[in-house]
């Protein structure tokens, strides 16, 4: 790890902790190199970017490392001018992942393998934070040395095998670096909090407070909780007056700003604003397939047809899968004593702006983003609040076994048993659950592969040359084929040919399986299912499961 990150560790503040300097710097050390090792073996068996994001990602990396600059040869959302191929790159998402991702891409050739090094680089410092987090967590409770260290080092190596942080480190996304940022903003502002010195405008850590935050605010739109966290533990600074408070949070505020700016500029010669407003729009889906709308975008309106009933039942979804599925199964059985300990175990100033993210954060994506958030809203966005159950957990079994000890009147200290109980349960669940992955991954690339043969074995070759194909994972055929993609919308076949004939050569349509209405309407008596012709792809490889089972391919015969 490179010294000036253990460095920053051990300098930010000028508390006394209960270790030597040389015991903080081998710490985190040993938990960086931990985490990178167990992610580099990881990452080696996902072979394919998925999800589709990740692919996104990956293909701009790599269009900017070619030559071709800020692209993608995927159109998967409609609501932003200019639509035409090949697409301006980022109308909603952000680009630091790709500029992280074209780093190792320069230097080791344009492949995926070569792009995972930025997560798994960037995701084995996200532990090393988590421990710099959770020793302030225990200097401020005054823990004894050998229970602060166990808590500390124990939140590191957990967080370094904790399944939902280890799987994103893989992917070259946003998952990662969102999260770094988010915790280093944290660190700062309990810190500049903590310190009298925190009120001085001109203060260096809260210029550094300023900077990762106009970085994260490349890389998500979800910077703006961390900006209001800020605001909030700002308020709260003893001793200097209001104006004071309010001269550090513009400071703040004007500095990442400064960072963001650049990018902003591009935007709006663009797309002909400075913010990715169609991400405001997504608020007003009704349905995940609303993103691929064409003729039928959301609009407020249709938005509140849906009535009372389903605006409230959209809610308790988002919810549902915020909590269970994003938070709380992928970490089990860590996640779930974080969260139950967390009203006793949340408190404190170390712990108050992770805490206000994190809500923040979840908060917002259920109410006002409930439909986007189940496709990937909060997942991508969640890293600060795995980190937080991670401390909670850590922080309860610590107090629970002290607790236990002292009332069995144990001699010999165990405070290990902690670390070693989050780290053992943080393991078995991820030795579990990530080979699927793997194999997930495999078994994406071996489709596309076989989708590119069998398309040239029937004379459809899939080549830049073939015109744009409709298909309803554009992103994914886009970069595995490298020919432009159009996102297949949940409309009726007179809208599909609709999008057809705005983009000129567009004769194939690829739906690899159910999506929405599609294919199933073409089999029925809609008007302009007769501008569709199935193609026959043959059979699959002899002796084999077929791997474009449920895949149907359509030439629009229509002019």
């Amino acid at each position: 790890m490179p010294r000036g990150i253990v460095r920053s560790a051990l300098l930010l503040d000028r508390i006394e902790h209960p270790v030597s300097r040389r015991e903080a710097a081998c710490s985190a050390l040993g938990i960086f190199l931990v985490a990178l090792v167990v992610r580099v073996v990881f990452a080696a068996q996902i072979v394919f970017p998925k999800p589709e994001d990740t692919a996104y990602y990956f293909g701009v990396a790599r269009n900017l490392v070619e030559g071709r600059g800020l692209v993608s040869d995927a159109l998967w959302s409609y609501q932003t001018q200019p639509l035409l191929f090949p697409r301006p790159a980022f109308e909603v998402w952000l680009p630091l992942p790709s500029f992280l991702a074209a780093i190792p891409m320069l230097l080791a050739g344009a492949s995926f393998a070569s792009a995972q090094w930025a997560p798994v680089v960037v995701g084995a410092l996200v532990p090393v934070l988590a421990w710099r987090l959770a020793a302030d967590v225990a200097v401020e409770r005054r823990l004894p040395v050998g229970r602060a260290r166990t808590v500390a080092v124990g939140t590191g190596l957990t967080t370094a095998v904790y399944l939902p942080l280890l799987l994103h480190s893989a992917l070259p996304d946003s998952t990662m670096p969102f999260a770094a940022l988010a915790l280093g903003a944290c660190l700062l502002m309990s810190r500049i909090a903590r310190d009298p010195r925190g009120a001085r405008a001109l203060d260096p850590r809260l210029l550094g407070l300023g900077v990762l935050i106009g970085l994260a605010a490349l890389t998500r739109n979800e910077v703006v909780w961390i900006g209001l966290a800020w605001a909030i533990v700002a308020s709260r600074i003893p001793g200097p007056d209001r104006a004071a408070r309010v001269r550090v949070v513009a400071v703040a505020a004007v500095v990442a700003g400064l960072v963001f700016l650049p990018w902003a500029i591009r935007d709006w010669a663009v797309f002909g604003s400075p913010l990715p407003g169609q991400a405001a729009a997504n608020a007003l889906s009704v349905s995940g397939f609303d993103i691929f709308g064409w003729n039928d975008p959301p609009t407020l309106a249709r938005y509140l047809a849906v009535g009372p009933e389903r605006l409230v039942a959209m809610r308790v979804e988002g919810f549902e899968h915020n909590l269970l599925t994003v938070l709380l199964l992928p970490g089990v059985p860590i996640s779930l004593i974080g969260l139950l300990a967390l009203p006793w175990q949340g408190r404190g100033l170390s712990l108050r702006p992770l805490l206000v993210v994190s809500v923040l954060t979840f908060a917002v994506t259920t109410l006002v983003f409930p439909v986007s958030t189940t496709w990937g809203t909060f997942l991508h966005a969640a890293g600060p609040a795995h980190v937080l159950l991670v401390v909670s957990a850590l922080l309860a079994l610590d107090g629970g076994i002290a607790r236990l000890g002292a009332r069995r009147g144990w001699t010999r200290p165990v405070a290990w048993l902690g670390g070693t109980l989050g780290v053992f349960g943080s393991v078995l669940f991820s030795i579990v659950l990530l080979p699927s992955f793997g194999a997930g991954s495999q078994a994406s690339a071996t489709y596309y592969d076989e989708l590119s043969r069998r398309m040239a074995a029937i004379g459809q070759p899939l080549d830049a040359g073939a015109g744009p194909v409709i298909t309803d994972f554009p992103i994914w055929l886009a970069e595995s084929e490298r020919v432009p993609a159009l996102a297949l919308p949940d409309e009726s076949p007179d809208d599909v040919l609709d999008l057809a004939a705005a983009f000129r050569g567009t004769r194939l349509l690829i739906v690899t399986g159910d999506h929405g209405r599609w294919p199933a309407v073409l089999d029925g008596p809609s008007h302009g299912v007769d501008c569709f012709h199935e193609l026959d792809l043959g059979a699959g490889p002899a002796g084999q499961i077929d791997p474009l089972a449920g895949t149907r391919i359509f030439e629009i015969v229509c002019p």
